[in-house]
């Protein structure tokens, strides 16, 4: 599969029904550009992704964007490491993202990448347990199993949030252990990208009665 460029993605976007500006996509392309300058020093996403990375990060992120609710204030991203999906999203206009990432060093990164970008973000440079407030939508890629992932987003989803979460082939199985200790109702959705991963949408999350952390 030859790599997908600026304009491919525009159109990818453009057939789930979100228009990218020609300014939005500059502004990706700087940060893809500060995302390899940073990779010397920093392992913000595997090496070999950097051969086709509007494929396999911007569009992979993007995809989230059809599906945050019109009316969410919030948008939590947890454990954003390179700002994947996080970033991403706020450069595409979704409002009110803040991004929790406890490593110092990529947190750094974050706030230049932010800086150079524009991206109306905030950053929490703490654990995401740290964390106090509710969202309506809580966002995670590549960071844990979902039961964990679960037991993480729980105490920072608001009452009928939504959980959009990008997942791998495994996450039939993951689903299935998560329903051993929480209630919720999913949608998987393919991936745009490509791979073999989905999107996975949880609403009316909750722990399974008689369960307890």
């Amino acid at each position: 599969m030859a790599p997908l460029g600026p304009e491919g993605f525009a159109s990818a976007m453009g057939a789930a029904g979100v228009d990218v500006s020609r300014e939005t996509l500059q502004r990706l392309g700087l940060y893809l550009d500060l995302l390899r300058r940073w990779q010397r020093a920093i392992n913000l996403v595997g090496a070999s992704t950097l051969a086709d990375p509007w494929r396999r990060h911007i569009l992979d992120c993007a995809q989230i964007v059809p599906h945050v609710p019109g009316t969410a204030a919030t948008v939590l991203d947890l454990g954003s490491g390179a700002g994947l999906p996080g970033l991403v999203l706020a450069l595409l206009g979704v409002p009110g993202v803040q991004l929790v990432e406890s490593d110092l060093r990529k947190a750094h990164f974050l706030r230049e990448a932010a800086r150079a970008t524009g991206a109306q973000v905030l950053i929490h440079p703490v654990r995401i347990e740290q964390v106090e407030l509710r969202a309506d939508v809580v966002t995670a890629r590549a960071l844990a199993p979902l039961p964990r992932l679960l037991e993480l987003a729980s105490p920072v989803l608001a009452p009928h949030g939504v959980c959009l979460f990008l997942k791998g082939e495994s996450v039939l199985d993951e689903l299935t252990r998560a329903r051993q200790s929480w209630h919720m109702h999913s949608e998987i959705v393919p991936s745009r990208s490509g791979s073999r991963g989905v999107l996975l949408k949880l609403e009316g999350v909750g722990r399974a009665s008689g369960r307890q952390s």
